[in-house]
């Protein structure tokens, strides 16, 4: 996998929220022009994009915002079971103090957190724009 593509407004909030996870910033750039309409089956494209990738280097998440067209609105509230994609799940060593920090970025809880077994402490968060992740913190060994 190359990475997850996020449409969002706010890219500077959006750019902060995932650094609070540990994401780190690879790169900025402004498409537009024929070839972008011709990938995307939009006419005019304006996107601003910014690229961030995991701490271990393995995975990247692209944030884009629209300048033109206007980006369409979503139902932001979806529930955990709607059909599609639906969140991206983040490996974290603490999750309390990682939920604390995300919740000063105006991430809230979706459910509560809670432990599987003796494997994982795991809780779904919604982010920026209603950008659904998971964070999982292992606590033994499989």
């Amino acid at each position: 996998m190359d990475n997850v593509g996020i449409v969002v407004e706010d890219l500077k909030a959006a750019v902060a929220f995932f650094e609070e996870l540990g994401l780190e910033l690879e790169g900025e750039t402004t498409v537009e022009g024929r070839w972008v309409d011709r990938v995307v089956g939009l006419d005019g494209v304006r996107s601003d994009i910014v690229m961030m990738r995991t701490p271990d280097g393995h995975g990247r998440l692209e944030l884009s915002r629209f300048e033109k067209p206007t980006a369409i609105r979503s139902h932001q509230n979806m529930p955990v079971n709607t059909l599609g994609i639906g969140r991206i799940m983040f490996a974290v060593t603490d999750i309390d103090e990682v939920v604390t920090r995300l919740r000063k970025r105006g991430a809230e809880l979706i459910g509560d957190v809670a432990q599987y077994e003796d494997v994982y402490r795991l809780c779904y968060l919604r982010g920026p724009e209603g950008v659904m992740v998971a964070l999982a913190e292992q606590l033994g060994k499989r």
